[in-house]
């Protein structure tokens, strides 16, 4: 299974987890974060990413890798949980990742705060 499979997998198995799909917050903690809604799983992705955080200071100080990858795969599960909740999927994400390839990190940034302004622009004037 490649890794694209296993997330699609997975994003599978949080979109059965839906209401909408038979999903019962009783019976499955994805059904019951998604039942509770946005604040609940976005606290979530907020606790896991600073988690990562902590655990990559960790890893600095002679802690584990296997934490950080821990902490990071919990931040890519709740992530995902956002992702079913507003109609996306991994594949949406890998390809923005793709169209990002080959473009330095500082043209991408320079290219989103112009597109921001001309945006801001627009609804000034319009």
């Amino acid at each position: 299974m490649t890794s694209n499979d296993s997330l699609q997998h997975l994003a599978a198995v949080i979109e059965s987890r839906k209401a909408a799909n038979g999903g019962d917050p009783q019976a499955s903690y994805v059904a019951r974060l998604l039942h509770q809604g946005p604040n609940a799983f976005l606290k979530k992705i907020g606790e896991e990413a600073t988690e990562v955080v902590m655990a990559a200071k960790d890893l600095d100080h002679g802690g584990s890798k296997a934490a950080l990858v821990g902490e990071v795969a919990d931040l890519w599960f709740h992530s995902l949980i956002a992702l079913a909740h507003y109609g996306l999927q991994p594949a949406d994400v890998i390809a923005e990742l793709e169209r990002r390839a080959g473009t330095s990190g500082i043209e991408e940034k320079a290219l989103r705060k112009a597109q921001t302004r001309a945006t801001a622009e627009e609804q000034k004037h319009g």
